[in-house]
């Protein structure tokens, strides 16, 4: 079982339990967060699949969740949501064959 950063994959090699105050040792990005965390799902309410956790508001700071699991979830990458759109609005225009503005 292989975890890591949700920031930018690099494997976290500390075992259980996760201390609140671990960061990554490439990026700095703090480990114990709801973004590293088994149960962070965004399509949930709170983006959580934990019925009985407290909401937090920011999801890639350090909380005190007593809920909190390192996931194991492959790196899903940084793509922003402005990548994804225009990767999305390049396949429909392939598609349709539309080409690209010049202004694009």
């Amino acid at each position: 079982m292989v975890r890591v950063c949700y920031a930018c994959g690099t494997t976290i090699t500390r075992g259980d339990p996760i201390p609140r105050d671990l960061a990554c040792e490439k990026c700095g990005a703090d480990a114990r967060c709801c973004r590293n965390c088994r149960f962070y799902d965004v399509t949930r309410n709170k983006e959580c699949r934990e019925s009985e956790a407290e909401q937090v508001t920011e999801k890639t700071r350090r909380n005190f969740c007593e809920f909190f699991e390192l996931s194991d979830r492959a790196f899903a990458g940084g793509a922003s949501p402005v990548d994804r759109a225009a990767q999305a609005r390049a396949k429909l225009d392939a598609l349709f064959k539309k080409k690209p503005a010049a202004d694009e």
